[in-house]
């Protein structure tokens, strides 16, 4: 009996007895997230934070051409990969100056080549290329500069200022340029 089992393991293909090796998926998630800590009544306990957070999908250089081929220009683009960017916010916030109510948008860009626009849109939830241009909130212009250095991976950071009130800058790096819009909130 073993001698049988022995000669059936041995017969077996080599690829039939060596487990499959992973790939590395073409994109990935991520997220930004700023907290922002209400005031403290003396005697209570401190209130929960009040968040805005970005989740996207992650897309990667991998040797391609990026602006005007991948990221078409005077076409929206879904700003990441596969499922729509989602901006999340527990409070009013001014975005490049627009009021952005607090609640659920998606997020798109409109590359030119004489420069980029931020759409905030009110569906979410959707694949990312599924945009339609009714549900607008608002078209934010964005401020754009060539990197010295290439990033590989789409880049969304939420960069908080240190100084009351809350504020900062929303800023989009991938390939070799860098967006950017400040934000803070509504007063």
């Amino acid at each position: 009996m073993r001698v049988a089992l022995a000669l059936a393991l041995s017969a077996a293909p080599l690829a039939a007895q060596t487990p499959p090796s992973l790939a590395v998926a073409p994109s990935g998630r991520a997220t930004t997230e700023v907290s922002l800590s209400p005031p403290r009544v003396q005697g209570q306990p401190a209130p929960a934070p009040l968040k805005i957070r970005i989740d996207y999908g992650q897309p990667h250089i991998r040797g391609r051409q990026i602006l005007g081929t991948l990221v078409p220009y005077d076409s929206v683009w879904r700003t990441g990969a596969n499922s729509s960017t989602t901006l999340t916010t527990e409070v009013d916030l001014l975005v490049g100056g627009v009021e952005v109510p607090k609640g659920a948008y998606s997020l798109y860009s409109l590359p030119t080549r004489g420069g980029w626009l931020l759409i905030v849109n009110r569906n979410t939830g959707q694949w990312g290329t599924e945009y339609d241009k009714a549900h607008d909130l608002a078209r934010i212009p964005l401020r754009s500069r060539t990197l010295n250095e290439s990033v590989e991976s789409l880049s969304i950071v939420l960069q908080p200022d240190n100084q009351p009130p809350a504020k900062g800058v929303l800023r989009f790096s991938w390939s070799d340029f860098e967006l950017s819009t400040d934000w803070r909130l509504k007063p």
